[in-house]
C-alpha cells in the first residue's frame, strides 16, 4: 500500500502571540462623537491618530476614512470617502497632522480633493470608518487614487488590519 502525502494531516506549530493592529485617536474614544473641531461646522482639523502592532512584513500602510450612511442614515444610498492616503511609511506609528508623511500619497476624497475632509452629514449622525490597513508591498506613487482604486491595489497584500469608529451629527 502506498500513502500520499496528502493522506496526512501536518499540525501547524503554533506561532507565538502577535498584538494585533490598533487605531486610536487622541480627540475622540472608539463608537464615541468626534469633535466639532475636526469637522465642517469646526474647521475641518485633522483628528492625530495612533496606532501599534503592524506585523513584521508589513511594508507600507493605507488609510481610508469613509461615511457609510450617507445622506441620511435611516436611508443610506452612498459611502462618502473623507479621505484616502497610502504609502504611509512602515516603521510610523501616527499621523499627527493633515500633512501626509515623507513618502506617502493622498489620494482623492469624495469632495474630489486630496486629503482629508471632516464630517459634514446632512442629517442624523453619521458613523466614521478611519480603516488602518498593513500592506506587505509599497505601491509607489499612483498619483491621486481614490479608494476603489486603492482597495484594488490593495488586493492580496493586505497583512493587518484596524478600524477605528467615530460619530458625528451637525448641531451637536
Amino acid at each position: 500500500m502506498f500513502l500520499t502525502l496528502s493522506s496526512f494531516v501536518f499540525a501547524a506549530t503554533p506561532s507565538p502571540a502577535v498584538a494585533p493592529l490598533t487605531l486610536t485617536a487622541q480627540a475622540f474614544a472608539p463608537g464615541a462623537a468626534i469633535p466639532r473641531a475636526y469637522t465642517c461646522e469646526g474647521g475641518d482639523a485633522w483628528p492625530a491618530l495612533t496606532w501599534s502592532g503592524a506585523p513584521a512584513t508589513t511594508k507600507s500602510l493605507a488609510l481610508i476614512v469613509d461615511d457609510p450612511d450617507a445622506p441620511d442614515p435611516a436611508a443610506p444610498k452612498v459611502v462618502w470617502v473623507h479621505r484616502v492616503l497610502y504609502d504611509v511609511p512602515a516603521d510610523a506609528t501616527g499621523l499627527p497632522d493633515a500633512a501626509p508623511p515623507a513618502g506617502a500619497h493622498d489620494g482623492t476624497n469624495d469632495w474630489g480633493k486630496t486629503g482629508w475632509g471632516g464630517p459634514c452629514p446632512p442629517i442624523g449622525v453619521h458613523r466614521y470608518f478611519f480603516k488602518l490597513y498593513a500592506l506587505d508591498v509599497a505601491l509607489g506613487d499612483r498619483g491621486a487614487m481614490t479608494k476603489a482604486e486603492l482597495e484594488a491595489a490593495m488586493v492580496g497584500h493586505v497583512v493587518g488590519q484596524a478600524t477605528l469608529i467615530g460619530t458625528y451629527q451637525k448641531g451637536g
